[in-house]
């Protein structure tokens, strides 16, 4: 089969390999529509996670099943569906500890072009069947259904690790397609004032539409001197860190409340250390915390972000500026998310 895939640090191609065999419990699917993602980016021309040869990339998409093993339940073939970023293995102790994205190792359950071949060839392979797919609604716009493998999980999971209770104030960094399901997750939660730092005009206006209503320019001065004059020098509740570089978690620290939560979702690309001023967590004892996560996979969740789509809740097809017709764009969309011009948030590619 033809495949895009990494070459190696700093290379992409097409490829010809064989078609992935199913096991009993897999699936195999053709896509439908496929999403470039900025982990992508990280993975080939910073070399974030070393060295790979001829690894298919991708891992957001929506496909239609074309075979499946003896022992699946639940889908057959023509059944078109929503594959998640993240397949783990639910039979691992680690999913029966609560951490299923950390199935038999860190970040396991990140297996698409990660360990893995990713979505981006003209067939891919799904672990575990009935746990890792979701049955795509009828109904669905399929740009909708590509951002639900990634984006807005990973942004949601933000929320979720800053534990945001209503009426609280939220500090959103970064604002592309994950920080704006962060804002829009933080919103659904029951945050009060929401502060999102970003520049670009686009990602501003739906950053608004989805519950921001204070905007931080980066440009303007550090994030906390400018939040600590917005709150009155009280700082924000909870922070989610949705882009940034290892030095974000600077100003974080010093914006969030002592008590509050910073929540990291970002892919950190580059760079071997996180910095904490010392000072300002209060030499280690200010009960300010700092989780971050891998967003979680799996079926259950993907449904469940499926029926917040379907009921109006939530319109990840906002996130979608660029779509292409044909699997051979997939490298201009690659190309889009490596050079982000300023009209960019998200492309999506549909598969003839």
């Amino acid at each position: 089969m033809k495949a895009f895939a990494m070459k190696k640090i700093g290379e992409t191609a097409w490829i010809e390999k064989e078609r992935p065999l199913c096991g009993p419990m897999d699936a195999i699917l053709k896509p439908i529509a496929l999403a470039p993602c900025t982990s992508d980016i990280h993975t080939v021309f910073e070399g974030a996670i070393g060295e790979r040869t001829d690894m298919i990339l991708g891992h957001e998409g929506v496909g239609e099943i074309v075979e499946v093993g003896e022992l699946v339940k639940d889908f057959k073939v023509g059944d078109k569906c929503i594959v998640p970023a993240i397949t783990p293995d639910w039979n691992s102790l680690e999913a029966q500890d609560g951490f299923s994205m950390h199935s038999n190792g860190m970040l396991a359950g990140w297996k698409f072009s990660n360990f893995k071949d990713g979505v981006f060839g003209e067939f891919f392979h799904v672990n575990d069947a009935d746990g890792n797919l979701a049955h795509l609604p009828e109904g669905m716009d399929l740009t909708a259904a590509a951002m639900l493998s990634d984006m807005v999980p990973t942004g949601f999971h933000g929320a979720e690790l800053a534990d945001i209770q209503f009426g609280d104030n939220v500090l959103v960094v970064g604002i592309g397609p994950v920080g704006l399901m962060a804002v829009a997750g933080a919103q659904l939660r029951g945050a009060a004032n929401i502060y999102a730092v970003g520049t670009r005009p686009n990602c501003i206006e739906i950053a608004k539409e989805f519950g921001a209503n204070n905007i931080i320019s980066y440009r303007d001065g550090k994030i906390d001197e400018q939040i600590m004059k917005l709150t009155n020098n009280k700082g924000v509740d909870k922070v989610i860190i949705a882009g940034g570089t290892v030095d974000t978690f600077i100003e974080a620290v010093k914006a969030v409340k002592p008590g509050g939560i910073i929540a990291n979702v970002n892919y950190l690309g580059e760079g071997e250390y996180v910095k904490i001023p010392r000072e300002d967590w209060g030499a280690g004892m200010g009960h300010k915390q700092i989780r971050g996560g891998l967003m979680p996979g799996g079926r259950k969740r993907m449904e469940r972000l499926a029926d917040l789509v379907m009921t109006g809740r939530i319109h990840p097809e906002k996130l979608v500026t660029h779509t292409f017709e044909g699997i051979e764009h997939l490298s201009d969309a690659l190309d889009l998310m490596h050079k982000k011009p300023k009209d960019l948030i998200k492309p999506v590619v549909f598969v003839k």
